[in-house]
């Protein structure tokens, strides 16, 4: 069996990191499908429903009946007389049965594939708000789902960022050494010294305000990956120094082998092993700076959504005790979080020639 063979045995052995991958495979596709999948736009509203806590599903009616196909009960929204808030209420006499592949708003996939049809929803009047509304009438599930397309990709945006310059500085540095060697790691050891969290802020604050969102996602993901090059780029440095005096670096030198083709060649296909490790461990970091910013609303800004403008709106004590359910998208973090560190130490111990 070839190495790579190998190692993808050894990654599914590792229960918690195959479980990871498949939460992330999930995750990703409903980024992707969102559109598809949510029963309702990021920008759909519906007023008369604001803050509507969850209205789920039922098998089983006000009698006791089971109904094969799962239903919700209309709703409808009156006026408290004695606190002059809105409540809703059921309407047991109105059941909407849950139907597939129907018709809603508009929207597009990948930007090349417009359709109207989603995955599912219930036949107006009725309303389908699984994880209940925002304060200004939106459903939450659809926009946790739209959210992950910003929050799921920055993350990979940003890391592919990070790994064309830490890996380049890294086998530019390790491989020729001298004054920029120094320099670059003198660089390096400054950006480090930074607390991430407080200088991604000081970054994310000089976006200028008038950019649109797509500006704004891209200078986000490059804000992201200013700091965190640098410690890609010394460990792949440090292999470099390893490596460029093996047998098989010394041979393809006296073949005259261009430095080029030395170090694309021979001595890039060497860190790959260690550099997908690291770099699937790095999302994570990504993911949560993006949140952090977008919760304190130096992020990505309003018409499009993500986890942490999502969790934007729970800021304050009163709209957490009012509205829990706004809280939902931290569940999303969290399992996302926790499924690429499950991912990158199954990739670790897999890659690990020592581990058993």
């Amino acid at each position: 069996m070839s190495v790579r063979q190998l190692t993808w045995r050894k990654f599914l052995r590792n229960r918690l990191a195959v479980v990871g991958l498949i939460v992330l495979a999930i995750m990703y596709l409903m980024a992707l499908l969102a559109g598809f999948i949510a029963p309702y736009g990021d920008r759909e509203t519906h007023g008369q429903f604001a803050r509507q806590a969850p209205h789920g599903l039922h098998f089983f009616d006000e009698t006791g009946t089971f109904h094969p196909v799962p239903f919700v009960y209309g709703l409808k929204r009156t006026l408290d007389p004695k606190s002059f808030k809105q409540v809703t209420t059921i309407v047991p006499e109105q059941k909407y049965p849950l139907r597939l592949f129907v018709k809603g708003q508009p929207y597009t996939i990948l930007g090349l594939f417009r359709s109207d049809i989603h995955l599912f929803g219930v036949e107006a009047p009725g309303k389908l708000f699984l994880l209940g509304t925002d304060t200004k009438g939106r459903d939450v599930f659809s926009r946790i789902l739209y959210g992950a397309q910003v929050s799921l990709t920055v993350g990979l945006v940003g890391v592919a960022l990070s790994l064309v310059i830490g890996v380049g500085m890294g086998l530019i540095t390790g491989y020729f050494g001298g004054w920029f060697d120094g320099l670059v790691q003198r660089v390096i050891e400054m950006t480090m010294a930074f607390p991430q969290i407080p200088l991604w802020l000081a970054l994310a604050a000089l976006i200028p305000p008038t950019w649109s969102s797509a500006q704004v996602y891209f200078a986000i993901s490059i804000v992201l990956s200013v700091l965190t090059w640098g410690s890609l780029a010394r460990q792949v440095r440090a292999m470099v120094l390893s490596l460029k005096t093996s047998d098989f670096v010394r041979a393809a030198r006296y073949s005259n082998a261009s430095t080029a083709r030395i170090m694309i060649r021979h001595l890039l296909p060497s860190t790959m092993s260690h550099v997908l490790v690291i770099a699937t461990l790095t999302i994570p970091s990504m993911i949560l700076g993006e949140t952090a910013l977008s919760f304190l609303g130096l992020g990505i800004k309003p018409p499009m959504t993500s986890w942490g403008l999502l969790l934007n709106e729970a800021q304050s004590v009163q709209v957490i005790i009012e509205l829990p359910w706004l809280l939902t998208p931290a569940i999303f973090v969290v399992l996302t979080i926790i499924s690429f560190n499950f991912v990158g130490d199954g990739m670790r111990d897999a890659a690990d020639p020592f581990s058993r």
